[in-house]
């Protein structure tokens, strides 16, 4: 079971939760347009694949993009740790005005939780990133982390350097989706 990155952008773009969504594979890509601080943003998303054997893939889709949301599964802690690697990954090779968020998804399963969110939140501080914890199946904080994103953006990017973002996050492999989120 993966950490929901499909799930939470299938639930801004579209406003629908699958209960049982299918693993992605390499990448998909949605689009939304939301309106913030009287300017229209167009958000250009690529979801990416979170099984380890697409990895290498993953910097065709981050690089040049204006904002990442890296996911992790707060029920998970080796969830959590995957989202670590992702954000230094991302600190060392991905745009230095990078905007990243950090999304503690499942928030709907607090009676499994494994990460407190304190601890995603001190992490997030220390490393420049926004933290919120969401919930695709209940969609709390769904759109708001998006719209955070959104009103932290530039108000002009340049045209050689699209706005786009990335939903990150490495699951094991084989991992299969299940009740909640993949």
């Amino acid at each position: 079971m993966g950490a929901g990155k499909s799930s939470l952008v299938i639930r801004f773009v579209k406003g629908q939760f699958l209960e049982f969504q299918e693993s992605t594979i390499g990448a998909a890509f949605f689009s939304s347009t939301v309106a913030v601080n009287n300017a229209t943003v167009k958000f250009e998303i690529w979801d990416t694949a979170g099984q380890e054997r697409y990895h290498s893939l993953a910097p065709m889709y981050y690089r040049g993009a204006a904002a990442a949301i890296i996911v992790y599964d707060i029920t998970s802690s080796d969830s959590f740790s995957r989202a670590k690697k992702w954000v230094q990954e991302l600190q060392k090779q991905g745009n230095p005005n990078l905007i990243m968020a950090l999304a503690g998804n499942k928030a709907d399963l607090e009676d499994k939780r494994n990460v407190p969110a304190e601890e995603a939140r001190l992490y997030a501080d220390e490393n420049g990133l926004f933290f919120m914890e969401t919930s695709a199946k209940t969609a709390v904080n769904v759109n708001d982390i998006f719209y955070e994103i959104a009103k932290r953006l530039p108000t002009a990017q340049p045209t050689q350097n699209p706005a786009g973002m990335v939903l990150v996050d490495r699951p094991a492999q084989g991992s299969q989706a299940a009740s909640c989120c993949t």
